[in-house]
């Protein structure tokens, strides 16, 4: 069963978190499942990247990106080479390293 190991975020998990997960399931559900609350304002459709993570190891397991996840990804904050919508993200058989941004380009949380 893979894990993904959620580094420590200011606000979602300040411990980081390691979660124990299904191969075919996604990053964002995962977390949701696991009490991390990422944002997900497009309720998941790759509409938006209020889900963007960094996938510090196990980047190469995951399902390439297509052009619309891509097309999303040029609009996120602090956008770099390890950046995923985690909603788009299907687990492997691999464990990975997540780390969450620090910002989103939401202006505003319906969490906060």
């Amino acid at each position: 069963m893979p894990q993904i190991i959620i580094l420590p975020h200011h606000e979602l998990c300040p411990e980081g978190i390691v979660i124990e997960t299904k191969s075919g399931e996604t990053v964002c559900n995962a977390m949701l499942a696991n009490d991390v609350d990422i944002e997900h304002a497009c309720e998941m459709s790759n509409a938006c990247t209020t889900c963007h993570i960094y996938v510090r190891e196990g980047f190469d397991s995951l399902p390439e990106s297509d052009e619309i996840e891509d097309d999303m990804l040029d609009k996120a904050w602090g956008l770099d080479p390890d950046s995923r919508l985690s909603c788009q993200s299907v687990i492997g058989d691999v464990d990975l390293v997540v780390e969450i941004p620090k910002y989103t380009i939401n202006q505003v949380s319906e969490n906060h």
